[in-house]
């Protein structure tokens, strides 16, 4: 039986940028951190209020094959690769906060029927959403309301 998902893998363009990124802006924790062979490095890092969920940052490489590859670096490069969503307590002064550290925002924070939420990149091009949640009746809910 699967008791709860414990790894997310997250595209980045570089490791230890990324890493930096994730522990020094975001407040991730380094994780994992262990060279597999010359050409593959498994780095993951945790939230510390969820240990058990790991942000597995990975670059594209091998096994994939090289066409696959190099679109998934075109795709970085334009910025359209999906991250992950992140709950925060208060989204307006997280977007603040983020905002003075340089980190790019694709949508400021605005009201939404589940809550507050913002659109970020990562330092690779990743899309990071972040909501401040609220209870809310998703049966009720339409396009509409999405803004």
């Amino acid at each position: 039986m699967i008791t709860n998902v414990s790894l997310v893998s997250v595209w980045v363009k570089d490791l230890d940028e990324s890493l930096a990124f994730y522990t020094d802006v975001l407040g991730f924790e380094k994780g994992d951190d262990v060279q597999l062979g010359p050409d593959f490095r498994w780095l993951t890092v945790v939230h510390p209020q969820q240990p058990e969920l790991h942000l597995h940052l990975t670059t594209p490489g091998e096994p994939l094959s090289p066409e696959l590859v190099e679109a998934m670096q075109r795709a970085q490069a334009d910025g359209g690769l999906p991250g992950v969503g992140l709950n925060v307590d208060d989204c307006r002064k997280t977007w603040e906060e983020l905002s003075a550290k340089g980190v790019e925002f694709l949508q400021e924070p605005a009201d939404r029927p589940y809550g507050v939420e913002a659109l970020m990149r990562d330092n690779s091009g990743n899309w990071i959403v972040l909501v401040e949640p609220k209870a809310f009746d998703p049966a009720s809910m339409s396009l509409e309301d999405l803004g």
